[in-house]
């Protein structure tokens, strides 16, 4: 399958995933009109739609590409029934599109009923994980979405990671007033600078490149720990994923 990124709004990526012969599926089209330019433009039949949440702008321009295409399925949470969804999807199904079978698992934190697809190598993980951060709390709680990342932590190294927004140069300078002499994070995030200057997008992100640069992936790391106990001593990793939600929302 062939990966595709269309953005829309001022920092979203629409994600889609073509065969050969055209046929494809689209993730969290918050908008319609970018989706059907590139359906033209490439001459794709889309045949499914994969919601991750129920925000606006992951699920906005669903009803509008199902009046064009209206064999079309929509997959997603119970939290998306009334934005357009045909077929509801839990943790633990798994779900056949384009010939590749797409595992659901719950990552709740960002919404209640945020979920997440996967088909290796491809995640597609809405607002739950951003390249160098994690989504906000608008709905659950620090330790809800703590768990969720023990998921995503889980699946293999060259996992490729579909982050919804391009936040990953905000994240990046978080994570250097965090750490600021981490060798790793000037380097990636010198990186990103280069890219975003260019108008260039950052995404998608390979898990195990992620583990390296990302906080909210570090939370056994000694040198952030070491930072953390300046200010608190917190015992477990989950409470260091809420300190570091925390600072976030505060930077």
């Amino acid at each position: 399958m062939n990966l595709n990124s269309i953005p829309a709004f001022q920092d979203n990526y629409i994600w889609g995933l073509n065969n050969d012969d055209g046929r494809c599926l689209i993730v969290d089209p918050g908008e319609a009109a970018p989706v059907l330019r590139a359906v033209e433009e490439n001459q794709w039949q889309p045949e499914a739609i994969l919601l991750t949440h129920h925000h606006n702008d992951h699920v906005g321009g669903v009803n509008t590409l199902r009046q064009h295409f209206p064999d079309i399925v929509v997959y997603g949470p119970e939290e998306t029934q009334d934005k357009g969804t045909t077929q509801i999807v839990k943790e633990g199904d798994v779900i056949s599109v384009l010939g590749h079978d797409f595992s659901v698992f719950a990552t709740p934190g960002h919404t209640l009923g945020h979920i997440c697809f996967f088909s290796s190598p491809y995640l597609f993980c809405g607002d739950t994980l951003f390249s160098g951060g994690c989504g906000r709390l608008f709905e659950g709680t620090a330790s809800q979405m703590y768990q969720s990342f023990c998921k995503i932590n889980a699946l293999p190294d060259d996992t490729v990671i579909c982050c919804a927004h391009e936040y990953t140069l905000g994240n990046m300078k978080f994570a250097i007033s965090i750490l600021p002499q981490d060798p790793a994070l000037n380097e990636y995030y010198r990186k990103v600078n280069e890219l975003r200057a260019k108008n260039q997008k950052t995404l998608p992100v390979i898990l195990k490149n992620e583990r390296r640069i990302n906080l909210f992936l570090r939370t056994e790391d000694a040198d952030l720990i070491n930072i953390i106990n300046q200010e608190t001593k917190l015992q477990h990793p989950e409470e260091r994923f809420a300190w570091l939600r925390s600072k976030k929302d505060n930077f």
